[in-house]
């Protein structure tokens, strides 16, 4: 342990400090003086305030100087340098403890900081172990429905395309053909956004190399702009290590991230995808300066059935995020300290050097 570890507040004593007690060490030794030696034991007040501020190095430090004005002062020689001596001790006892103790409070800050870290990861499983089994119920309620549903609307499908292969249909009779054809269409993709969330397959993992993945996602995001005058950033790092995962489930993933910032931004904005390497960590960030969601909303953009958009369905970040805890990553979004979203998925990055 070096000398720097006894000092309270883990500082060198400052010199503004040392000064205050220096004048008023002279102070002492002038009253003392005047008084006849009756003001000495004002010394033993000064040393201990100097320890307590200073620790052991302050205490020391202003006990010398004290038994040196005693011994100057002092007529009786032997007197004088028991009380130096006497300051000396309690300069360094009243330092030592002092610093005992805040080295004592140090470690009980750490052990509530580090208390405290292991109670939001509780927290954080705790609420990871509801929302599986609100996934799990939802997802076997929304299996039996869509199978249930998917064999009517075939059927419905179908004679729509029988009615539109008849002759003499008046146009009103066409219209409200291509009506149901398409409300069965749309309903059919929400049947199997239905299934994707009830019984998402397997990801098949495999070595996978960052950077195509990534770039062949700024060009499909590309191609999903549809007009917006929205701008994409590539802010991803060189030099990413492979990783072990489903490169088709995070393309679809990352890609369902970017049309949902896409959709989020006004005209003239930018969405950005990054990607960043720390530890056994692999960060890839899509960001965007749109409307955001409300704080209160934050925590529950990833439960099934929630959504913020006229149209949409609440499945796509319920999907997106049960895909990435099947691949052992996660998914998690968060406000900007500006305006619109960040969201994460985070992939361990089990890369073995060839």
């Amino acid at each position: 342990m070096s000398s720097r570890d006894w000092i309270p507040n883990n500082q060198w004593p400052k010199w503004g400090g040392y000064a205050a007690i220096a004048l008023a060490l002279a102070l002492i030794a002038w009253l003392n003086w005047l008084s006849g030696g009756l003001l000495a034991p004002l010394y033993a007040l000064i040393v201990t305030l100097a320890a307590i501020r200073f620790g052991w190095l302050g205490g020391l430090l202003s006990a010398l100087c004290s038994g040196a004005l005693l011994l100057i002062e002092a007529t009786p020689a032997m007197e004088a340098a028991v009380d130096a001596a006497t300051l000396v001790a309690v300069g360094l006892s009243v330092g030592l403890l002092t610093a005992r103790e805040q080295r004592r409070k140090r470690h009980y800050k750490n052990l509530a900081e580090k208390l405290g870290n292991v109670y939001e990861k509780v927290q954080a499983n705790f609420e990871g172990m509801k929302r599986a089994e609100r996934l799990s119920a939802l997802g076997q309620l929304s299996a039996g429905l869509a199978h249930e549903i998917r064999n009517p609307l075939a059927s419905i499908s179908g004679a729509a395309g029988i009615l539109r292969r008849s002759q003499g249909l008046e146009p009103k009779q066409e219209k409200c053909i291509d009506i149901i054809t398409h409300e069965c269409s749309r309903l059919d993709g929400l049947l199997t956004n239905f299934l994707n969330f009830a019984r998402p397959r397997a990801p098949r993992f495999q070595k996978v190399d960052l950077l195509p993945v990534l770039e062949n996602v700024l060009t499909l995001a590309g191609h999903g702009i549809r007009g917006k005058q929205v701008s994409l950033a590539n802010r991803v790092r060189v030099g990413l290590p492979s990783v072990e995962c489903d490169p088709e489930q995070l393309e679809q993933v990352l890609l369902n991230l970017m049309i949902n910032a896409i959709e989020a931004s006004p005209d003239g904005d930018m969405v950005e995808l990054g990607a960043a390497f720390s530890g056994d960590k692999i960060t890839i960030e899509v960001v965007d300066r749109g409307h955001g969601v409300a704080a209160a909303h934050v925590d529950r953009l990833f439960d099934p059935f929630f959504t913020t958009k006229e149209h949409g369905t609440g499945l796509g970040l319920p999907v997106a995020h049960q895909i990435m805890s099947q691949m052992g990553g996660s998914l998690l979004a968060r406000k900007n300290s500006g305006p619109g979203m960040t969201f994460c998925v985070v992939l361990p990055s089990k890369h073995t050097d060839s």
